[in-house]
């Protein structure tokens, strides 16, 4: 099987109806996609590429962007995409990890050449463990890692999610993620083309497209950042979103009051769901019952996932068809990162209801070991973000002289709030134990995050590293 063949069978009879609705009013229609797609997978072959080879994009999104993606799997190659903001030094890593055959930087002008070239009509056969996608790892704790998606793990995937979130032709999907990240690359295009749906396409998020998008959609994926920047605008109405059937967050964790004030707002409850790039998705909230703020919901069909070692809460573990095939020329991280009876060991914290539902408490390497203590900081954040004038925070640890780590809490807040300091550690050691609580609260103005709005705890512990230095 191959992938482009799963997704192609989901197009409209009728290619003469659009996949692409743009912010300009033009139309982009599945016909053109389909032989975009068939050229540019000619053009590769002509270029020597050959099945299994790897072919790498860094470029801004785009339709064409799209054609590529998927004239890569037409041609049996493994899609490399790579974020566009990535500097030389950071591409030149990446380039020669996964050594891919055709590097593109200007998708418009490759999609160009292609033209050219004999389309590829019948796609490449591929088996279902044959690689599809390179997917490296953010590096927060290390070298960036290159997760292998094989063709079966993504078919699967895509359509456990299709089925999950009640997809089907009459939906249409505003589209503003970025996509060289699972979530605007996989999650959301797969869902669409299965559906054999439009999208309204938008480069990113802006207020005034986002709304305008809004009035001709039905479904809207999106980082909490998309949801906090709809509610900050006065015309994000309860009547603006009446003809919505579904909003979805995911990439990171959607905070509780985000959530009831989109409720209030609106009378929907956001879809939170929970993936990573060495398994897409993971678990999600019920289309059709309850979505508990604060929860992931439960393990998609044919995921097995339990809690590690013999505590409630633990390091979470998953097993199945759509999970990674390991890591890209490092198999003995690969080894690490997988149980004896082949559990991926996700590093993600948590721990799951006897019903089977999830809560996410946080990342292992997040972990604070103060006085000997085990500190999740989510639980932390989760008192701090209820406390008034606080927006958002993240807690870390930081070398400590007696503790050997010290809760520190970063807090974005209302400036009027910004000498409370003690009266928010004193509120915190109301509600937790005196251990849990911050030893020192900091003030900010925002919270570094990358590209899918993440908070990059590691760059928080680096600029406060010497908070308790003595001497």
């Amino acid at each position: 099987m191959n992938l482009y063949d799963l997704l192609a069978g989901g197009f409209p009879a009728d290619r003469s109806q659009p996949a692409f609705l743009m912010s300009d009013g033009a139309e982009v229609s599945y016909a053109e996609l389909e032989a975009g797609a068939a050229q540019i997978a000619g053009h590769l072959r002509a270029l020597g590429v050959k099945p299994g080879d790897r072919v790498g994009l860094q470029a801004e999104k785009s339709v064409d962007a799209v054609m590529i993606y998927l004239g890569v799997l037409k041609a049996g190659a493994v899609f490399l995409p790579l974020n566009s903001a990535y500097t030389r030094p950071e591409v030149d890593y990446f380039v020669h990890d996964a050594q891919p055959r055709v590097f593109v930087t200007d998708a418009q002008a490759f999609r160009a050449e292609a033209d050219a070239a004999d389309p590829l009509v019948k796609a490449i056969a591929r088996a279902e463990t044959d690689l599809a996608a390179l997917i490296y790892t953010s590096g927060t704790t290390g070298r960036s890692k290159g997760a292998m998606l094989s063709h079966g793990a993504l078919a699967e995937n895509a359509l456990a999610l299709h089925k999950a979130w009640g997809f089907t032709p009459d939906d249409v999907l505003l589209h503003a993620l970025p996509i060289f990240h699972v979530h605007g690359l996989f999650v959301a295009l797969h869902c669409v083309f299965l559906s054999g749906a439009p999208m309204v396409w938008l480069p990113k998020f802006v207020d005034a497209e986002v709304m305008a998008g809004l009035a001709k959609s039905t479904v809207m994926m999106g980082v909490p950042t998309f949801y906090t920047r709809l509610l900050a605008n006065p015309e994000f109405t309860r009547e603006r979103a009446a003809h919505m059937r579904l909003f979805i967050s995911g990439s990171a964790p959607l905070l509780e009051s985000t959530f009831a004030e989109f409720e209030a707002r609106t009378g929907m409850r956001i879809l939170e769901r929970y993936g990573m790039s060495e398994a897409v998705i993971i678990t999600s909230n019920p289309l059709d019952g309850d979505r508990i703020p604060g929860s992931v919901g439960y393990p998609l069909p044919g995921v097995e996932l339990r809690i590690g070692g013999d505590a409630e809460t633990g390091v979470i573990e998953i097993k199945g068809p759509s999970v990674f095939s390991g890591y890209w020329e490092m198999p003995e991280k690969t080894a690490q990162e997988f149980t004896a009876d082949g559990y991926f060991m996700t590093g993600d914290v948590g721990r799951q209801d006897p019903d089977g539902r999830v809560w996410i408490s946080g990342r292992a390497k997040d972990l604070i070991i103060s006085g000997g203590y085990n500190v999740y900081p989510k639980e932390i954040e989760l008192v701090l973000d209820e406390l008034a004038g606080v927006t958002e925070s993240a807690v870390v640890g930081v070398p400590h002289p007696d503790f050997g780590e010290g809760v520190v809490a970063v807090v974005i807040a209302a400036k009027d709030h910004w000498g409370d300091e003690a009266a928010m550690i004193a509120e915190c050691r109301r509600q937790l134990a005196p251990y849990k609580s911050p030893k020192r609260i900091v003030f900010v103005d925002e919270l570094p995050r990358n590209a899918m709005g993440k908070v990059q705890k590691n760059l928080l512990r680096d600029r406060y590293g010497d908070l308790f230095k003595t001497g």
